[in-house]
């Protein structure tokens, strides 16, 4: 069984291809390396292309005898999607449309695909379950829909059977050497104030949670990545379809972040308040009891794992920051 991950050379990817060959599973990776690095993923088979590459897409799966497809390759800035929607849709949508073209004649029914809690939008519900409305609130979020209602179509007419991975909150690492390199979410953003010796954001500490800060559920980059192995285990076995949530089912503040991040830095992180960013719910936790029932996953670390990891990875690419305390 050889599984074909895309966007495999990435810091999500990266961490899946790891997982899957612990479990002795054959990987080839297709990447455009736009953010990726072929340095984390040595020995294994990489295909530097573009998804809108239909004859390499077309090459990798029938050179590799690929049974099963992970998903991951694709643009994930929110912002960046507001501002240029067309790139989005064409990346994203039009990317996956051509790589399941490609594995419709390849004859690969066995699909994989990281989906996003962006599909959510701004979930009201205490715990959000799988069957929480879909409402993004961006294009890149309607990218995600998009791309489960193209995988769930594809099913009745090509017999393609997918699990959708709506990831939460992904920090952490499983080495210094496949620590997140962008700057995109709240603790590498928090260890990048740090670095310029300046105080982190909070945006917004009148929300409608304990300390007034936004509430998430973060997830280490390792138990999104053996979430990944299990629904590919999932879909070997001939199990069904399926969309779950990956999260721990734990929330925890902007606020109750940065002091863990203290902690583990050993630094000041008394924060500096700025206005709300338009469309941060206030409270977005995931439900993990689906994916624990239907595939046997629970996450095994938490978010003193996470933000150290996380810090390691940080100070390997920022050696600066060392001199901070």
């Amino acid at each position: 069984m050889t599984w074909l991950v895309t966007g495999g050379a990435g810091y999500i990817g990266a961490h899946v291809v790891q997982a899957l060959r612990a479990e002795q599973i054959d990987v080839v990776v297709i990447d455009d390396l736009s953010t990726g690095d072929a340095a984390r993923v040595p020995g294994v088979p990489l295909v530097r292309a573009s998804l809108l590459d239909r004859d390499a897409v077309e090459r990798a799966l029938a050179e590799h005898d690929v049974d099963g497809v992970v998903h991951i390759a694709a643009k994930k800035q929110v912002g960046e999607s507001v501002a240029d929607p067309y790139f989005y849709f064409r990346q994203n949508v039009l990317g996956q449309l051509t790589l399941m073209e490609a594995m419709r004649d390849a004859g690969v029914q066995r699909f994989v695909f990281s989906s996003s809690a962006a599909t959510y939008g701004s979930p009201q519900s205490e715990l959000v379950t799988e069957g929480e409305p879909l409402a993004p609130e961006s294009p890149y979020g309607q990218t995600k829909v998009v791309g489960e209602w193209l995988a769930h179509d594809a099913e009745g007419a090509y017999g393609v059977r997918t699990v959708s991975l709506r990831y939460f909150n992904v920090a952490g690492a499983a080495s210094a050497e496949l620590g997140d390199p962008e700057v995109l979410n709240l603790i590498p953003m928090v260890f990048e104030r740090l670095t310029a010796r300046k105080a982190p954001l909070v945006f917004g500490d009148d929300y409608p949670t304990p300390d007034g800060t936004c509430v998430r559920d973060y997830i280490h980059v390792s138990d999104i990545a053996t979430a990944h192995v299990a629904a590919a285990r999932h879909l070997e076995r001939g199990g069904a379809s399926l969309a779950l949530n990956i999260g721990r089912g734990q929330g925890s503040s902007v606020l109750e972040v940065l002091k863990v991040i203290g902690e583990v830095t050993g630094l000041d992180t008394t924060a500096q308040v700025a206005p709300r960013r338009p469309g941060d719910p206030a409270r977005a936790v995931a439900s993990a009891d689906a994916i624990r029932e239907q595939l046997g996953w629970s996450a095994c670390y938490d978010l003193h794992d996470m933000v150290e990891s996380a810090w390691a990875g940080w100070l390997l690419r920022h050696p600066q920051a060392r001199d901070l305390a």
